[in-house]
């Protein structure tokens, strides 16, 4: 009958992390995604921890549960996609994608597991009179102690580092706005920041670049001067920073969304601000969906800013594989000209066929005049207090599985022939060094498209991401251009003239 009901014991020791493992893998098959759930995972891998080391009165339960855990969860989230679900790379990307999927699972919901499997085991041996012999064995009890007390106190402060809530600093005076909110846009809810030093002033929403893209930290840094000029709302998109629970379900993740993603937040700061129309920035890829949504909704909108305007980003990233290699046996780069003869050219499945280029882009387009500084503003977004800690892990792992499922889906759409007029005025700005394939299908998209008025202005010593590169020269050119602080605004007079010629440089 002992003998039964040890064997019982055994048994829901095991069971237990399995069905936990398993509602994990189906309920949140990313992990934890928001401060909450992050809180709730480290509560119940502490229990389920405890519940298993108590039932098997053994500390090999420290072992055993996590593993066992892990194994259910990997099995029942099977049918996730991207790359931080997907099995590791050993690539960068993949070492990211690794880190910021199963590495912050594992800290979440595996080491606090872990904890609570010691302490289960060590009150079932109390409870059972069992008490280490000898001085040796009192050695390795008090060294075990020592661990898991300060594995204990990690997992103390990992908790109260994911419940610190993102922060935005306040502005002076009693007109202005800064607050971190959120808009519903279908079933999901996605991040907006919102800044500036008057609500009367009008409104300015940024749609960013890379699938899955989050710049708060960038706008902050380098765009406050806006501030003063617009009410600035900076959208986190579908999947990125702290729009990343929204990436689900990842069938939905198209064009289509995130038109309408836009077309939400748009609807949402005419409400919020109680403006007729509102002006409409974005950058690099997020210019796909903001223009498309400048097309279909034009009552929205007072003018379109389109800074390193996507035209047929497949076309580009064909010419770019050849610049790239090429340069690669300029320079002698055999690593890069591995790398790049193994994926071949493009297109590409998934985001790390695209990775070699992405990588080398700001070596191989760095001469001249060509700005071209952080690509993807990862970093800037990783020191901004505006994400918690979760949101800037999510910067991450958003980053690659919405380009993994989002960018073979539109990489083949060309403007040139799906877009041929505005029926609002459209502001377009270049640096003078972007990637020069990009640029010339911009110029020959530009030529083609009919609008009320639109300028094609071209930032000297500014790469692909100007408005970051070049802040001051960018805030004049809205302020001028689309404010009307000189004779020529974008927006408030009437133009029957059609103009088709891309401005001079602007010089620094």
């Amino acid at each position: 009958m002992a003998s039964g009901s040890r064997s019982t014991e055994l048994v829901l020791a095991g069971l237990v992390p399995v069905v936990w493992g398993a509602a994990a893998g189906v309920i949140t098959p990313r992990g934890p995604l928001t401060p909450d759930a992050a809180l709730i995972s480290i509560g119940l891998g502490l229990v389920v921890g405890g519940a298993a080391g108590y039932l098997a009165r053994s500390r090999w339960a420290m072992i055993g549960a996590p593993a066992l855990a892990a194994v259910a969860f990997e099995i029942f989230r099977i049918r996730a996609q991207g790359p931080s679900v997907d099995a590791p790379a050993g690539s960068l990307f993949g070492v990211l994608a690794f880190v910021a999927g199963r590495g912050v699972h594992g800290l979440l919901a595996l080491l606090p597991m872990y904890v609570g499997a010691a302490y289960g085991a060590g009150l079932a041996r109390r409870a059972a009179g069992r008490s280490p012999a000898g001085k040796a064995a009192r050695v390795r009890r008090h060294l075990g102690r020592a661990v898991i007390g300060a594995l204990t106190v990690i997992v103390a402060v990992m908790g109260i580092a994911v419940a610190l809530p993102a922060r935005t600093a306040p502005l002076t005076g009693g007109r202005g706005v800064a607050e971190l909110t959120t808009i519903t846009s279908g079933s999901h809810r996605l991040g907006l920041m919102v800044r500036g030093s008057d609500t009367a002033k009008p409104v300015l929403l940024f749609v960013p670049g890379a699938p899955g893209a989050a710049e708060r930290g960038a706008v902050r840094k380098h765009l406050s001067q806006l501030e003063k000029h617009f009410v600035v709302a900076t959208l986190d998109r579908r999947g990125g920073g702290s729009s990343y629970p929204a990436i689900e379900p990842t069938a939905t993740l198209n064009l289509d969304s995130e038109v309408n993603a836009a077309l939400a937040a748009a609807n949402h700061l005419r409400g919020r601000f109680g403006k007729d129309r509102i002006y409409l920035l974005a950058h690099s890829g997020g210019t796909l969906p903001a223009v498309f949504a400048a097309q279909r909704r034009p009552e929205l909108f007072h003018a379109y800013i389109g800074v390193g305007q996507a035209v047929n980003t497949g076309a580009a990233d064909r010419v770019q594989y050849g610049e790239t290699l090429e340069w690669a046996r300029s320079q002698g780069d055999t690593e890069l000209i591995a790398a790049l003869e193994a994926v071949g050219p493009p297109p590409y499945d998934g985001v790390y066929g695209y990775e070699p280029m992405l990588l080398a882009e700001g070596r191989v387009y760095a001469s001249g005049d060509r700005g071209h500084g952080a690509q993807g503003g990862l970093d800037e977004s990783m020191q901004a207090q505006e994400y918690s800690l979760l949101d800037k892990v999510h910067l991450f792992s958003g980053f690659l599985d919405a380009f993994d499922l989002y960018y073979p889906q539109v990489r083949d759409i060309d403007l040139r022939d799906r877009l041929s007029r505005l029926t609002i005025p459209a502001l377009f700005i270049d640096g003078s060094g972007e990637v020069p394939v990009r640029m010339e299908l911009m110029k020959d998209w530009y030529a083609k498209l009919r609008a009320p008025q639109k300028e094609h202005v071209i930032l000297a010593g500014a790469g692909h991401r100007s408005m970051f590169e070049k802040p001051d020269r960018f805030t004049d050119i809205l302020v001028q251009r689309v404010l009307g602080g000189d004779d020529r605004p974008l927006v408030g007079r009437a133009i029957t003239d059609m103009p088709t010629t891309v401005m001079p440089i602007v010089s620094p």
